[in-house]
């Protein structure tokens, strides 16, 4: 229970602080506890997403296939959210799939009850809402990112927002994140490039 209010306190003091013991709480009896073990899939290729998801422990990685490769599409760990946005809001297929890098715990928040909640309770309405504009702010920087920066300030700019990253994930899903070959980056980490 404590890991609980733990991650839901993480969470919610990343996107919405002013939020109310009583709006946490709600929150904390929403989520469905779920283990997982290292190389565990969280969410499969062509499933539809129908939930928004808590890291409590260890880290996971969401990804996609192209032309046959994985291309690491973002890394979640204790604290962050995890969501395939796209399948959750038109409740179709998605093409990610998510899978434990580390032994990990999620909490799971139905998306249908945390809507309906969103619809009664104002503070729940406006946590969902940063949610989603922190989400849309995070894909803006990464695509801005990927169109306008070189390999080092992509890798440089990923250890200054998320050095567990770094110091957690094999090095091929780095480099397959920040759209560059394992080559490069070993250059770019040895500040040949």
């Amino acid at each position: 229970m404590e890991l609980l209010k733990e991650t839901v306190a993480a969470v919610v003091n990343s996107r919405f602080p002013e939020m109310t013991p009583e709006g946490r709480k709600i929150l904390e009896n929403l989520a469905e506890r779920r283990d997982l073990n290292k190389g565990e899939m969280l969410i499969h290729q062509g499933q539809i997403s129908r939930y928004i998801v808590f890291v409590a422990k260890g880290m996971l990685r969401q990804y996609y296939f192209k032309n046959g490769k994985e291309v690491t599409e973002h890394f979640s760990y204790e604290g962050c959210i995890l969501m395939c946005i796209e399948s959750l809001l038109k409740q179709e297929p998605t093409r990610l799939v998510a899978e434990a890098l580390e032994p990990a715990t999620v909490y799971l928040l139905p998306y249908d009850r945390l809507l309906k909640l969103s619809e009664d309770i104002r503070e729940i309405n406006i946590f969902y809402r940063k949610v989603l504009e922190f989400s849309l702010i995070t894909s803006q920087i990464k695509a801005d990112s990927w169109r306008f920066e070189t390999a080092r300030e992509r890798y440089n700019l990923l250890m200054k927002t998320h050095p567990e990253v770094i110091k957690r994930a094999p090095l091929s899903h780095i480099a397959s994140y920040l759209l560059m070959t394992p080559e490069t980056l070993s250059r770019v980490r040895a500040g040949s490039l």
